[in-house]
C-alpha cells in the first residue's frame, strides 16, 4: 500500500498540523478542486462507459454499484438519487457496499478484505448480461470490489471500474477502466477527500449523461423527475411551464390530469392533445420528448 499515491504522505505539506486556520482551510479547498482536473482526464473513459452502458439500459438492464467504505457510500448515493432525478426504477439501481447497511453508518471492520465475500454478495443480485456494473475503489486494489469484477465479468455484465491511482487492478480488471488518478491526499491516506470528490463527480458525469442519453432529459431540463414531494411538484410546475410557455394554470391543469407526468404535459399542452394521445406519442419514440414533438 505504500507505493500508492493515495496512501504516501503529500510532499509539499508535511506540517500539515501547524498551519493557521485560513491556510489550513484554503489548502485544503485548492487541493479539493484538484478532483475535477483528475476527472477531465479521465473524459474519455467515461464517454466510452456512456456509450457502452446505454444499449444494455435499453434492453432492461440494471445499474449496480459496488464499493466499500467511502466509495460505496458513493456509489449508494448516487443510486438513489435516479429515482426522484429521472424516475430511474429503484429496483434498477443496486448498490452492494462491503459490511452491508451497517456500513452506512460506521466503518465495518475487514468487510473490505473479502475477495470472497465481495463475488457471493454480487453474485446474490443474480446479474444478467444486461446490468451495467460501477466498481469503485479508490486504492483500486479493494478485495471485496475485485472479487466482485471477477464474478461480474464472469456473468457477462458489463464492467466498470472506477479508481484513484495509476494501473489500478480494479480498472484494469473491468471491461472499462476510468482512472482518476487524484495522487496524494492533504491528510495522507484519507481518500474521502480528493479521490473521493473526483468519484462523486465522476458518478454524476456518468449517470446524469447515462438518462440523458435514455431521453429523460429535453433541452436542458429534467423533464422525468418523480415529484415526491411538494418541493418537486414545484419544480414539476415549473419545467412544464419553461417547455411549453403555458401559463401556472394552464400547467397545472395538465400536470393534475397526467398524474404530474411532465414529459406527458409537455407533448400534450404543446401538441393540444389528450394525456392518453400524449403518452402514445412518448411510447412510439422510447420515451423521446423531442421526437414526440416532431422537433
Amino acid at each position: 500500500m505504500a507505493t500508492l499515491e493515495t496512501e504516501t504522505p503529500h510532499p509539499d505539506h508535511p506540517r500539515l498540523d501547524e498551519y493557521d486556520t485560513r491556510k489550513l482551510v484554503d489548502v485544503l479547498i485548492q487541493d479539493q478542486s484538484l478532483a475535477a482536473e483528475a476527472v477531465m482526464r479521465a473524459s474519455r473513459s467515461i464517454e466510452a462507459a456512456v456509450n457502452a452502458a446505454v444499449p444494455r439500459l435499453e434492453a432492461g438492464g440494471r445499474l449496480i454499484y459496488v464499493g466499500a467504505g467511502t466509495s460505496g457510500r458513493l456509489g449508494l448515493l448516487d443510486s438513489v438519487e435516479l429515482y426522484p432525478t429521472f424516475s430511474w426504477p429503484p429496483e434498477r439501481a443496486v448498490a452492494i457496499l462491503a459490511g452491508g447497511n451497517a456500513a452506512l453508518f460506521r466503518a465495518v471492520e475487514g468487510a473490505e478484505d473479502d475477495r470472497k465475500r465481495g463475488a457471493q454478495e454480487f453474485l446474490a443480485v443474480n446479474p444478467t448480461r444486461n446490468d451495467v456494473v460501477l466498481l469503485l475503489a479508490a486504492s483500486g486494489v479493494t478485495p471485496y470490489t475485485r472479487g466482485a469484477v471477477e464474478a461480474a465479468r464472469s456473468a457477462g455484465a458489463l464492467t466498470i471500474g472506477i479508481g484513484n491511482n495509476s494501473e489500478a487492478p480494479i480498472a484494469l480488471e473491468a471491461e472499462i477502466g476510468i482512472l482518476l488518478e487524484t495522487g496524494y491526499e492533504i491528510i495522507s491516506g484519507s481518500t474521502r477527500l480528493k479521490a473521493g470528490t473526483a468519484q462523486k463527480i465522476a458518478l454524476n458525469t456518468f449517470s446524469s449523461a447515462v438518462m440523458v442519453r435514455l431521453h429523460k432529459v429535453y433541452g436542458n431540463l429534467m423533464v422525468d423527475l418523480k415529484p415526491t414531494n411538494a418541493k418537486l411538484k414545484r419544480r414539476a410546475l415549473q419545467l412544464a411551464m419553461l417547455a411549453t410557455g403555458a401559463n401556472e394554470g394552464r400547467a397545472l391543469a395538465m400536470l393534475e390530469e397526467c398524474d404530474f407526468h411532465v414529459k406527458v404535459a409537455i407533448v400534450a399542452i404543446t401538441r393540444n392533445v389528450t394525456p392518453a394521445l400524449a403518452r402514445d406519442r412518448l411510447a412510439t419514440v422510447n420515451g423521446s420528448v423531442r421526437a414526440a414533438l416532431g422537433d
